[in-house]
């Protein structure tokens, strides 16, 4: 029988102890290995989420533990805490190919006994059974998009409705003229500091030909702002960080969305751009430096949900400034030391978008400048 949630004055709200970070970690492995023990890739992500989001290391081979026992083990926790354990529970299981019908089954099953639905679940079973269309169409219907309406794409500065979230702009001049306008801010400035960003790589702003849906260039905001840079492996960062930065806890599905996308190639597009390109988060590091950037995401200042913000609004601050603005902390040196880098390193720009990049310097009659990107040394 699931365990009930409790009554909000007798939750518990405080950061889970050593102890408690044991159990969770003994529930979370035994919700998701398959038969024959966790793969290489779980074993490494649940490694780095644990110490990442809790400070203390998970307990990678415990002795197993049922759905009802631990979800008695948790029943002074809230609805929030339980949901986002079950999202773990869910990243372990989405980064194996194929997932067995069992390991969704089970995770179901943990997530009914805690008395928690969350979306992604009847993606992750969608993907043991093969049914890869409808889980693309439940992440549409049931994720972060689910409740988009026409007043979120204010933040956006279109001048037509979009039919959809991530609906191309289409031919938008106006929306193009704001977007070029960003070259004329303030060196240093946010807004100053992404026009760089799409110059050095080509991309054309939104409103022009060849752009990017409005709502997926919003993220490239944060790019700027988070300092990650623009390889597939960073834009896994970058959606680990706005998916957590976000309360609303249907906005995990942005990260459940890329690792499908960027590991197991489950899903063959996402966000109206996005192409599957797999086997990227079992790179050496990457466990690691998703992992901080869902810590990132964590600790800024209240629930923020950078898809939905007016970046135009902000554009003159300088980067700093918005960084404080976000209580944005800086990254951790193991995620540093495992790779992650900003979009003016070394790595932090791909050979495609440089060549891109000095493609349109070349067409515009002007010297290119990647204003310190460079491809991997």
């Amino acid at each position: 029988m699931p365990v009930p949630l409790p009554p909000a004055d007798e939750a518990w709200h405080t950061p889970p102890d050593a102890t408690e970070v044991a159990t969770l970690s003994r529930g979370v492995v035994s919700a998701v290995v398959p038969d024959g023990g966790l793969t290489g890739i779980q074993r490494v992500l649940i490694a780095a989420l644990f110490p990442a989001m809790t400070g203390y290391p998970a307990d990678l081979d415990p002795a197993p533990v049922d759905a009802d026992a631990f979800a008695t083990a948790l029943a002074r926790r809230d609805e929030v805490f339980r949901t986002r354990i079950v999202q773990i529970m869910v990243l372990a299981a989405l980064v194996v190919r194929p997932l067995p019908v069992e390991v969704a089954d089970r995770v179901a099953d943990f997530a009914r006994q805690l008395s928690v639905d969350d979306a992604m679940l009847e993606v992750a079973r969608r993907f043991a059974s093969g049914s890869l269309g409808l889980a693309a169409m439940d992440f549409e219907r049931n994720g972060y998009t689910a409740t988009w309406s026409p007043a979120d794409a204010e933040a956006l500065h279109v001048s037509h409705e979009l039919a959809g979230a991530w609906e191309s702009a289409g031919i938008d001049p106006a929306l193009a003229e704001r977007w070029a306008g960003l070259e004329h801010l303030p060196p240093g400035s946010i807004g100053r500091r992404v026009s760089e960003f799409y110059r050095a790589r080509g991309f054309a702003y939104p409103g022009r030909p060849g752009s990017a849906p409005p709502l997926l260039a919003q993220h490239d905001w944060v790019h700027v702002l988070a300092d990650y840079g623009t390889t597939v492996e960073s834009e896994l960062e970058v959606f680990a960080f706005i998916a957590r930065a976000n309360d609303d806890l249907r906005a995990f599905s942005l990260l459940a969305m890329v690792v499908s996308l960027f590991e197991t190639g489950y899903l063959r597009a996402g966000a109206g751009l996005f192409e599957y390109d797999t086997g990227h988060l079992a790179r050496a590091g990457m466990a690691t430096r998703m992992a901080d950037a869902m810590r990132r995401g964590a600790l800024t200042s209240g629930s923020v949900d950078f898809l939905r913000t007016d970046w135009f609004a902000l554009a003159h601050l300088g980067l700093e400034d918005a960084r404080s603005r976000f209580g944005i902390p800086p990254k951790s040196a193991v995620a540093v030391a495992a790779g992650s880098v900003g979009p003016w390193e070394p790595g932090g720009i791909s050979a495609y978008q440089q060549a891109a990049g000095e493609a349109l310097a070349e067409s515009q009659g002007r010297t290119y400048e990647s204003y310190g990107a460079a491809t991997e040394e």
